[in-house]
């Protein structure tokens, strides 16, 4: 099921801020018809800082049905607070949720011993495929590799998204976490390499906007195709860079309403991609076929 690409889905809103219920669908659909093998909602890039538990909840829900078992949701219900990620677990598992990533608290930086209590405790409270998130540039916390493999052993703990882009980690984490643990990269930049170092998939920021060309390359890859994974790979690369002119979903978003998908929409703190990079996303985005 946690293989792949996997899309991790913008929240669409509308410029006064609220969810943009049309706008999801439609992408939703998009997303079936390209190919895309998951889609992950909620996380990061759906802006789930800035939706409140009541609105988390109703995205997730509205994911679940717009996609209607043709390819598996999973929620991002992580938090720094354990008792908070496993109300938003319980709210994905209610709303139909096929499994949850849940990130590394953030900016209180507990300890590996803390990391392990705070996903042990989430899995026990809620019997659902869960898949760690560890992206230590966001988090300021990194969840070592013999951490992971603690946690490994839980019966759904399933996976982990290494947003690291540290590739020496793929080879240790599949010794200490065993064959059928799904290692995931949430590093759009070296996804190529992570799927052909042994990894099974990513949850992708390119993949909103160029989801058929993201499902072919990590496709190839995985089946060990190295130069049709790179022919498909390379334009793409300006993309993967570009993407993260600004802070994610910033750019993500920009070039999402360029492509009449959704509206210039954004919640504060986050604001509108700034007028200096759009050149340059824009050639990327014309290197890669999309405008």
């Amino acid at each position: 099921m946690f293989q792949g690409s996997m899309v991790a889905l913008v929240t669409p809103m509308r410029e006064d801020g609220s969810v943009d219920e049309n706008s999801l669908r439609n992408l939703v659909d998009w997303h079936v018809e390209q190919g895309t093998d998951a889609i992950v909602a909620v996380g990061t890039t759906g802006e789930s800082a800035t939706l409140d538990e009541q609105e988390h909840c109703e995205v997730i829900r509205q994911v679940v049905e717009f996609a209607a078992k043709r390819l598996p949701v999973v929620a991002g219900t992580g938090a720094n607070s354990t008792t908070e990620a496993i109300q938003l677990t319980r709210c994905a598992k209610q709303a139909g949720a096929d499994g949850c990533l849940l990130v590394t608290p953030y900016y209180n930086k507990p300890t590996q011993e803390g990391l392990y209590r705070h996903f042990k405790a989430v899995a026990e409270a809620v019997d659902i495929p869960q898949l760690l998130y560890n992206v230590p540039g966001r988090t300021a916390c990194d969840m070592l590799p013999e951490t992971v493999g603690r946690l490994a052993v839980i019966a759904n703990i399933v996976g982990i998204k290494e947003a690291t882009g540290d590739l020496s980690r793929v080879a240790l984490l599949r010794e200490l976490c065993g064959e059928e643990f799904a290692l995931i990269t949430g590093d759009d930049a070296s996804s190529r390499e992570f799927i052909l170092a042994g990894g099974v998939g990513t949850i992708s920021v390119t993949a909103n906007i160029a989801p058929a060309a993201m499902q072919r390359m990590i496709a190839a890859a995985r089946r060990g195709d190295v130069a049709e994974a790179a022919r498909i790979d390379a334009p793409l690369a300006g993309l993967h860079r570009d993407l993260f002119l600004e802070s994610n979903p910033i750019p993500v978003k920009w070039a999402l309403a360029e492509m009449g998908r959704i509206p210039k929409g954004i919640r504060l703190p986050l604001t509108w991609f700034a007028e200096p990079y759009r050149a340059q996303l824009r050639q990327s985005m014309v290197n890669a076929g999309l405008i």
